[in-house]
């Protein structure tokens, strides 16, 4: 038999278990610093910071509800008509309208025809989309002047090609805000009058 006591054979494991939980721990220490960091920003939980940016833009307004930033009304209206009446069907935001003051004339691409339209586009967003519209109606009008003298003839005398000149110039136009405001906010461009020469 051996002279050795039995405690003696028991060290090495002691450590071996300590070292083990050291390990652990510290592997959760850092884990936790970790997924601390990522929630602060923003990368993993839940989205603090994508609330706070739909909060900043000009938000949908819901058919009935009253928009903070709606344009004052112009003389003549509101008298005698009431409140403005919304449908039940249909989309549940409201939609408003800005057409601009004045038509839109140009040539049209490789060709000796020219376009004269009049042309107005609509937000459901609230009122600040329309403030924006108006304050930036010089650079959007140049905008779209530049896509009108960008089409050709045939975009304009089919219905196929005026629905991609409407998507053109919603993109433009939406562009031209977001570069000047940091939103855009328009969803659809309408055509009140459409004339080629």
């Amino acid at each position: 038999m051996s002279d050795k006591p039995a405690g003696d054979a028991d060290k090495p494991k002691k450590k071996g278990k300590m070292g083990l939980i050291l390990v652990a721990v510290g592997m959760l220490v850092v884990g936790g610093g970790a997924a601390f960091g990522l929630v602060a920003a923003g990368v993993i939980g839940g989205g603090h910071a994508e609330e706070k940016k739909k909060e900043e833009g000009p938000q949908l307004i819901r058919k009935g509800e009253e928009d903070p930033y709606a344009p004052p009304a112009k003389e003549g209206e509101g008298e005698g008509g009431g409140a403005e009446v919304e449908g039940e069907g249909g989309d549940e935001y409201r939609t408003a309208y800005f057409t601009f003051t004045e038509d839109f004339t140009s040539n049209l691409k490789d060709s000796d025809a020219m376009v004269q339209a009049s042309i107005a586009c609509s937000t459901r967003r609230d009122g600040r989309v329309l403030q924006w519209l108006a304050k930036h109606e010089l650079a959007i009008r140049s905008r779209l002047l530049e896509i009108l003298a960008d089409t050709p003839e045939d975009d304009v005398t089919s219905l196929d090609g005026k629905e991609r000149l409407n998507k053109r110039m919603t993109a433009a136009i939406n562009q031209v805000l977001i570069q000047k405001e940091g939103f855009g906010g328009v969803d659809a461009v309408y055509f009140r009058n459409f004339v080629i020469q």
